[in-house]
């Protein structure tokens, strides 16, 4: 069978893109193509089929009108009879500039194929061609085999493939790095940017050499970075090849933003290793008509996580202290969250079609990242076989053993199969720690394991000084800003407000008979500090009630990582080969400057 699909920008304005999918060799009466209902790396069942239209088919060559019948939401049947070959068009409408969506403008076409080109129901195995007809002087970027220059037309080996390989067509700046002897693509889309690009090939390179040294090397002769600038912060997708991210075009100054730039970009280039090649059986060929689950989604993500900033570091381009800094951030993001204590992260990495991506009031408290606890679930069982085989082994080692038994090999592990490889190359017995921090949902000791490493972990106590107010008292809720009304948006479990009665869609307007706004409420609970009972005055579903609300202590306002006083060697060691960087002392307390005297 020949597969060709054409792809026209006729009118931008309309923001509709024309589609010809042409099939030969037909032998049916009947054929069905199929548009994905989710594209992978983004577990949310998406419909893109809500934005195709105008569906007819025609017999080649003789033009012949052919029957076409929907059959679910994203299934069409095409009448062939004893036709050989078939030509589908459609159209389909893009307007969104983000990871896995499609985009067409006047000055631009970024395509996922997944949301945009069906499959020949049976033939997903089968080579497609893609053609391109895009305005003159438009640039075409893809990591697809070319075939024929004019119009730009492409091989894909398979629909899988077609779908991990997006394509931009546009007018980007193009620049080029060839770390490890590997060409590497940085396309730049999109208006402005306040890049430097000698910084951006430099840092970037950096990020690669420190994922090669990790895995022994590269499993590909050559990858794409797209970046979408624009004005709003985006995200990432994996594919195979190359990655899609978007972010503000200001997003590399100053250095902060920056730093959360180099990030996102470490975390996108890992899954090159981690979900496009290593991955659970189920994760690879896909079901693209509905969810495929897995419980392992915490090792997908949040391992990834946990290496994005970790491989930052070892590249040189963040000092061991900004990158406990961001650790300790992570840590109390988490512990900020009571359904950490509610669902574990196996059970968060099934849930993740109805959960992760669709947030509501009350998810706070029943569920959990699992990218935020993945990521620090990974950092502590690190460090626990650091520690328990005396720095003989590592996460990086079961990292390597999975690249070269599975990613290598193009297999898929088993659901059962991760402690089991895991105990195997550390030769230890990790039931114990899987099952707490895994499939169960124990309290985390980040200070226990932080030993492991010569370093203490927990708040960072903020000096009072003399004449400073009092500590605002904790709600336990966070708020939203309705029309000027400080809004309810989550209660949490066990907290301050949901103990006296307060619900989410609250509208708090008056603290002890004092109006309060949702710009006023967080100064004016300082006049509330813990332990305080403060009547509160609030509309709920427009009826104004009271309620006597006794406040709390939240968490503190930081933690934070320090060395131990006296490390032991192991703890220097594994804090070394850890962070790839020298162990840093304790530093001294510098000598209170003395204050002039008061005349």
């Amino acid at each position: 069978m020949r597969i060709h699909c054409s792809v026209a920008v006729e009118s931008p304005s309309d923001h509709r893109a024309e589609f010809t999918l042409d099939i030969e060799g037909l032998t049916g009466p009947t054929v069905d193509i199929v548009l994905p209902s989710w594209v992978p790396g983004s577990y949310r069942i998406r419909d893109p089929a809500r934005n195709l239209g105008g569906l007819g088919a025609v017999a080649l060559p003789s033009g012949a009108r052919l029957g076409v019948e929907r059959i679910d939401k994203a299934r069409w049947r095409v009448s062939v009879g004893a036709e050989p070959s078939v030509r589908v068009r459609y159209y389909v409408y893009g307007h969104a500039l983000i990871t896995e969506g499609l985009d067409v403008t006047s000055e631009h076409l970024f395509l996922n194929a997944g949301l945009c080109i069906p499959y020949v129901d049976g033939h997903k195995e089968e080579a497609i061609e893609l053609a391109l007809h895009v305005p003159a002087g438009w640039t075409v970027v893809t990591e697809l085999a070319e075939i024929e220059r004019h119009p730009p037309t492409y091989r894909a080996a398979s629909y899988d493939e077609l779908v991990d390989s997006p394509v931009d067509c546009g007018t980007p700046v193009v620049l080029t790095i060839t770390p490890k002897g590997v060409p590497h693509r940085l396309v730049l889309c999109g208006v402005g940017g306040n890049y430097e690009a000698h910084r951006l090939e430099s840092d970037i390179g950096k990020i690669v050499e420190a994922t090669a040294r990790l895995f022994g090397g590269l499993p590909m002769p050559r990858y794409t970075f797209f970046y979408h600038l624009t004005d709003q912060r985006g995200g990432g997708l994996e594919h195979r090849t190359s990655t899609a991210i978007v972010v503000p075009r200001t997003a590399f100054r100053p250095e902060s933003e920056y730093q959360k730039f180099l990030d996102l970009s470490s975390h996108e280039y890992f899954h090159l290793f981690n979900v496009k090649r290593i991955h659970p059986k189920v994760l690879g060929p896909f079901d693209y008509t509905k969810e495929n689950y897995t419980k392992h989604l915490w090792v997908m993500e949040g391992t990834t996580s946990y290496y994005t900033t970790l491989l930052v570091r070892r590249a040189g381009l963040r000092p061991p202290s900004k990158y406990l800094e961001g650790i300790a951030e992570s840590i109390r993001s988490y512990l900020e969250i009571p359904g950490r204590l509610v669902r574990s992260l196996e059970e968060a990495s099934l849930t993740a079609w109805i959960d992760l991506y669709q947030q509501y009031e009350e998810s706070v408290n029943q569920s959990i990242s699992y990218y935020l606890k993945g990521s620090l679930v990974s950092l502590c069982l690190d460090l626990e076989v650091r520690h328990r085989t005396e720095n003989r082994s590592s996460l990086d080692d079961i990292m390597r053993t999975l690249w070269t038994e599975y990613g290598a090999r193009e297999t898929g592990f088993g659901e059962d199969e991760l402690l089991p490889i895991a105990e195997r190359v550390t030769g230890l017995d990790l039931a114990g720690f899987f099952q707490k921090y895994v499939s169960g949902t124990d309290e985390i000791d980040f200070d226990g394991f932080a030993r492991h490493a010569g370093l203490k972990f927990g708040p960072k106590e903020k000096p009072v000084e003399p004449g400073e107010d009092a500590e605002a008292g904790y709600l336990g809720a966070d708020i939203e800003n309705a029309n000027g009304h400080a809004r309810l948006r989550t209660v949490r479990t066990a907290s301050p407000a949901q103990r006296a009665g307060l619900y989410p869609g609250d509208e708090i307007v008056a603290l002890d008979g004092g109006r309060t706004s949702f710009e006023e409420l967080p100064k004016a609970l300082k006049r509330f500090p813990a332990g305080a009972t403060v009547d509160v005055a609030f509309f709920r579903r427009g009826y104004l009630r009271h309620l006597p609300v006794t406040t709390g202590k939240g968490l503190p306002e930081k933690f934070h990582f320090e060395p131990v006083a006296e490390p032991t060697a192991l703890q220097r060691q594994v804090y070394e080969s850890w962070l790839e960087a020298k162990w840093e002392p304790p530093k001294k307390d510098a000598a209170p400057t003395p204050r002039p005297p008061v005349a």
